[in-house]
């Protein structure tokens, strides 16, 4: 049975939120104790709208976070993040495309390919997943939490499907300097803008007009930037490897585009062919109690309610194939240890995702 529970976010985990936040501060996931205390406001009204069915905050507003809390101490020890809508008219999603443009000279019979940049802007919006990030000592759990973490999220889309866009963005952090500097941003943004990458990303959490103003519309050649910061563009930093895998293995591409400040690539996915969409299934919690074994395999399970806490998975064995269709509502035989931490009883609704 799991030593953790997966369960959206309170106000009582603000303070080991931000031991988390720590590790990432990033723009979604600030190391900011006013900026985090938002964020749990914020997700706790975007679970009741998306639970009650209610259109109030818009998607544009809502941001649901979820945590990895210690069964035995409660404490949280990691977050992941979805934000329904990122980009709208008013906060448009901003990248930079990353193109090939060939160039032949017959009279000197050379030939030249460029990568280009060409910034661009998506006003009607994609589903973006973030602020993944575990603490240190419990990065290497034998129940990979941050692979947990991660698939929650698909699970809780695939259950209120019209809530989330029909795009899924996965923007990965880029090789950074030690102090968290930026070497493309020193290049190149920071010229257009005399703003600090640090400054220019959290500005740019509110507020885009700077971008739009004083960032070239124009193509840009990569070729006139120092060799060492052409080779960071579209890199994956060395901490965010093994999410590429795991997006990849689930669905997710390159989509040839790059954040605008640090250079990091965008993966994207179409949300209704992701394998953990798709593959997540409901049932009801069977009449007896079972402890699955072979051949069980691992399996996040999640109930929800109207009212808070409005979301809690646990990680347990279930059993490898779904009922034969035709059978009725499907059940799910659930250790009583689980039934427990989900505090659900036979009939209740649930929802299952395997982990291969």
């Amino acid at each position: 049975m799991s030593a953790f529970l997966i369960r959206d976010i309170a106000p009582a985990d603000l303070e080991d939120f931000q031991k988390a936040a720590v590790h990432l501060d990033s723009v979604n996931l600030p190391d900011d104790r006013e900026a985090l205390s938002a964020i749990i406001e914020r997700s706790r009204r975007s679970f009741a709208a998306v639970a009650s069915g209610a259109s109030e905050p818009p998607a544009k507003d809502r941001c649901l976070v979820f945590v990895a809390e210690e069964r035995a101490g409660g404490a949280v020890v990691g977050s992941s993040m979805i934000f329904p809508q990122h980009g709208n008219r008013k906060a448009p999603h901003v990248y930079f495309d990353v193109l090939e443009e060939e160039r032949y000279s017959d009279t000197l019979d050379r030939h030249f390919a460029h990568r280009v940049l060409r910034i661009g802007y998506n006003y009607k919006g994609l589903t973006e997943v973030g602020g993944l990030v575990v603490r240190p000592e419990f990065r290497r759990h034998p129940e990979r939490l941050g692979r947990l973490l991660m698939s929650v999220r698909f699970l809780y889309i695939a259950r209120h499907r019209a809530a989330f866009r029909d795009e899924v963005l996965s923007e990965l952090m880029p090789p950074l300097e030690r102090d968290g500097t930026s070497l493309l941003w020193e290049s190149l943004g920071r010229k257009f803008t005399g703003l600090t990458y640090q400054e220019a990303d959290r500005l740019s959490q509110d507020n885009k007009e700077f971008i739009r103003a004083l960032f070239p519309q124009d193509p840009l050649y990569a070729s006139l930037l120092p060799a060492h910061v052409q080779e960071l563009i579209g890199q994956v930093g060395p901490n965010t490897k093994a999410v590429e895998k795991v997006l990849r293995e689930i669905g997710f591409t390159y989509a040839h585009r790059i954040d605008p400040f640090d250079g990091g690539p965008h993966f994207q996915a179409r949300t209704d062919d992701i394998t953990l969409v798709r593959a997540t299934r409901t049932a009801r919690v069977a009449d007896v109690a079972a402890t699955v074994g072979p051949p069980g395999v691992v399996a996040i399970v999640a109930r929800e309610r109207s009212e808070t806490p409005y979301f809690v998975a646990v990680r347990t064995l279930v059993p490898a194939q779904d009922p034969p269709a035709g059978e009725g509502d499907a059940t799910l035989p659930l250790s009583a240890e689980a039934r427990d931490a989900l505090r659900v009883a036979p009939g209740d609704e649930i929802a299952y995702l395997r982990l291969h």
